[in-house]
C-alpha cells in the first residue's frame, strides 16, 4: 500500500466528527407571560436594562386594528417575562398609509433585534418584522409588480369560508432611542404574485404563498435570516401545479443582507441558490434540506391540510457548546395544527464560508403536549450572574436557558415555560 494512502488512513483514525449536543428538559416552576405574544420574542440589552418587544402591530382586515405590539423592561430576563400587563408600554410606531400609497400595509410583528455595534450607547436598533397582506390591503400593482391579485379561487384564511388567507412578507424598522419609537425601513424579503398557491390546491387555511416567520442572527458582517418560505417555487398554474414540487420548495430557507445595509435595505437580501446567497429578494431558492421533512415521514407541501413541514424557527449562538441552536414547531394539520417541538444545531460559527450556513443536523425532538397546538418556541436568559453579566439574550445564550412555547387550545391560550433547557457537549 503507498505510503500516502496509509499515512490518510491513519489520520482518518484519529479525526472525528463532531458529535451532535445533547439537551435535556428540567421542569421547574411555571412562569406566564402577561402580554400578547404570537411571534419571536424580539429582545436586546440598552445598557443595564433588558427590554423585549412583543405582540402585534397595525392593520388587519381578519381580526382588526391592532396595537398589541409592546415594550417592556426590567433589570433581567426573568423579572422582565413575569412584568405585570400595566408594565408594557406602546412604542411609536409608524403609520399604516392608504391603498396604492407607499409606505407600511399590514400587520407587523417583530421578530428580532439586531443591535448596531457601532453606537456605544445601544440605542441604535434595528427590528426584523414579519407583515401580513390581503389582496385588500395590498392589491396588485402591475407597475412595481408586489401586492396580489384577488379571486373567487382566492384560498380560505383562519376565520371561516369567507375569509382570505394572508400573505406574508419580511421587513426592518429602525430605532435610534432604544425601541421607544420605530421607523420603516421597508421590505427585505417577499414573494410576488405569481407564487401564490390558489383554490383547488390551496386547502390548508395557513397563508396563500410569501415569506414569514423570521429569526436572525449577525455573523461575520451579514444578517442571517432564517424563515418560512410557503410560496409556489416558480409560477403556480392550476393546470400544471405539482405538490411534490411545491414541498421541495418549502420548509426553512436562509437569506442575508449586509450590515452596511440596513438603513437602505430594500432590494438587498441574497436568498441562498443551492451554491451561495445569490437569489433576489423576491424570487426564490433553495430551502435547508435537513430541515425539510421525508413524503415517507409525513412531509408535503405546504398548502395541504395533510402535508407536514417545520416552521417558526428560532435561532440563538451558544457560548457553551460554540455552535448555533434552532428550534422550531412543525405543522401537522390545517390552520398551523402540530404539538411538537424540535431542535437542530450547526456547529459551524462561520456561517458565510461555503455552505456552512445550511449544515443543521436533523431535527430532533424536544418537546411535546397533546392536546395543545405549539407555536413559537424559544429559549431565555435565565436570572444567574453569568447570564446578566454576559447580557445574554434569546439571540446568545449558555449552557442552561429557560423553554417558551406559546400552548393553544380552547380555554388555554397562553405564552409560558415550565421547563429549562440543559445542553453537554
Amino acid at each position: 500500500m503507498p505510503l500516502l494512502i496509509v499515512m490518510s488512513w491513519l489520520a482518518s483514525l484519529f479525526i472525528q466528527e463532531p458529535q451532535t449536543p445533547k439537551f435535556k428538559l428540567i421542569p421547574t416552576s411555571k412562569v406566564s407571560f402577561n402580554s400578547f405574544v404570537d411571534c419571536n420574542m424580539a429582545e436586546v440589552w440598552v445598557a443595564d436594562t433588558f427590554r423585549i418587544f412583543p405582540g402585534k402591530y397595525g392593520e388587519d382586515p381578519l381580526w382588526g386594528y391592532s396595537k398589541n405590539l409592546k415594550y417592556s423592561d426590567g433589570t433581567n430576563a426573568n423579572k422582565v417575562f413575569k412584568n405585570a400587563a400595566n408594565q408594557f408600554h406602546d412604542p411609536i410606531m409608524p403609520a399604516n398609509v392608504p391603498v396604492n400609497e407607499k409606505g407600511l400595509h399590514g400587520a407587523v410583528w417583530f421578530e428580532t433585534v439586531y443591535q448596531d455595534a457601532k453606537d456605544k450607547s445601544g440605542k441604535t436598533l434595528y427590528a426584523l418584522y414579519h407583515n401580513e397582506n390581503y389582496p385588500s390591503t395590498l392589491p396588485y400593482n402591475p407597475k412595481t409588480k408586489e401586492g396580489y391579485q384577488d379571486s373567487k379561487l382566492w384560498p380560505q384564511g383562519l376565520t371561516g369560508p369567507e375569509s382570505p388567507a394572508a400573505v406574508c412578507r419580511i421587513g426592518i424598522m429602525k430605532s435610534t432611542d432604544g425601541g421607544k419609537s420605530w421607523n420603516n425601513k421597508g421590505i427585505i424579503l417577499e414573494d410576488l404574485n405569481p407564487r401564490m398557491i390558489l383554490k383547488p390546491h390551496n386547502t390548508s387555511n395557513t397563508f396563500a404563498g410569501g415569506v414569514g416567520d423570521p429569526s436572525a442572527i449577525a455573523s461575520g458582517h451579514y444578517l442571517y435570516i432564517f424563515y418560512g418560505e410557503y410560496g409556489y417555487p416558480g409560477v403556480y398554474d392550476a393546470k400544471t401545479y405539482n405538490a411534490s414540487k411545491e414541498a421541495a420548495g418549502q420548509c426553512i430557507s436562509i437569506a442575508r443582507i449586509a450590515l452596511s445595509d440596513l438603513d437602505n435595505p430594500i432590494g438587498k437580501a441574497k436568498r441562498w441558490d443551492g451554491k451561495a446567497f445569490s437569489i433576489a429578494h423576491n424570487s426564490f431558492g433553495k430551502p435547508v434540506a435537513s430541515l425539510q421533512i421525508k413524503k415517507e415521514d409525513g412531509g408535503g407541501a405546504a398548502s395541504s391540510p395533510t402535508g407536514g413541514f417545520h416552521w417558526g424557527p428560532s435561532v440563538s449562538w451558544n457560548s457553551y457548546l460554540n455552535c448555533w441552536v434552532m428550534l422550531m414547531g412543525r405543522v401537522e394539520g390545517k390552520s398551523w395544527e402540530g404539538d411538537k417541538i424540535y431542535i437542530s444545531f450547526n456547529q459551524h460559527k462561520d456561517l458565510g464560508t461555503g455552505d456552512n450556513s445550511q449544515n443543521w443536523s436533523k431535527p430532533a425532538l424536544v418537546f411535546q403536549k397533546p392536546g395543545y397546538i405549539l407555536w413559537y418556541p424559544s429559549l431565555q436568559p435565565l436570572d444567574t450572574e453569568e447570564d446578566i453579566k454576559e447580557k445574554r439574550t434569546s439571540l446568545k445564550l449558555g449552557k442552561r436557558a429557560r423553554f417558551f412555547v406559546k400552548r393553544i387550545k380552547p380555554g388555554d391560550d397562553e405564552y409560558a415555560s415550565e421547563h429549562i433547557i440543559e445542553f453537554e457537549k
